[in-house]
């Protein structure tokens, strides 16, 4: 069992890949099978599996989420009562409440076993830079 935390900045909206942090933290404690948890600190941001290789992938699907939950300032949105952080908090954690905040990777030997165009990402939805903690617990 091994244990870490990364710390990730980001500079507003969007998608950021951790997987190689995520992998050399693996390669450095398991040299076999073994299962990555991966969990986020926070209500307003969140973690996900998304392709790798084409970066429209992660544009459009951050585009996605800004269309199904608009900021909090738009007509369509005047129902919340959490606005005491800014337009962009209360969507920021029905954005998290919709994903997912732990992800589990399995671990063969010695390396995640991630699919061919898969990467690991911090998905933030606030529109000011932050730096979130990402907990890594790998098990064997």
């Amino acid at each position: 069992m091994a244990q870490t935390t990364l710390r990730l900045s980001t500079t507003g909206p969007g998608l950021y890949d951790f997987t190689s942090e995520a992998a050399r933290f693996v390669s450095r404690n398991c040299a076999g099978e073994g299962l990555l948890t991966c969990f986020v600190r926070h209500t307003s941001c969140s973690l996900v599996i998304q392709e790798n290789a084409d970066p429209d992938v992660r544009r459009d699907l951050d585009e996605f989420f800004r269309r199904l939950v608009p900021h909090g300032d738009a007509s369509s949105m005047a129902w919340l009562r959490h606005t005491t952080e800014g337009p962009d908090d209360m969507p920021a954690h029905i954005k998290s409440a919709l994903t997912a905040t732990s992800l589990s990777i399995p671990v063969t030997d010695g390396r995640l076993a991630l699919g061919t165009w898969q990467g690991l990402y911090l998905f933030e939805h606030r529109d000011h830079p932050h730096e979130r903690q990402v907990v890594l617990h790998l098990s064997r």
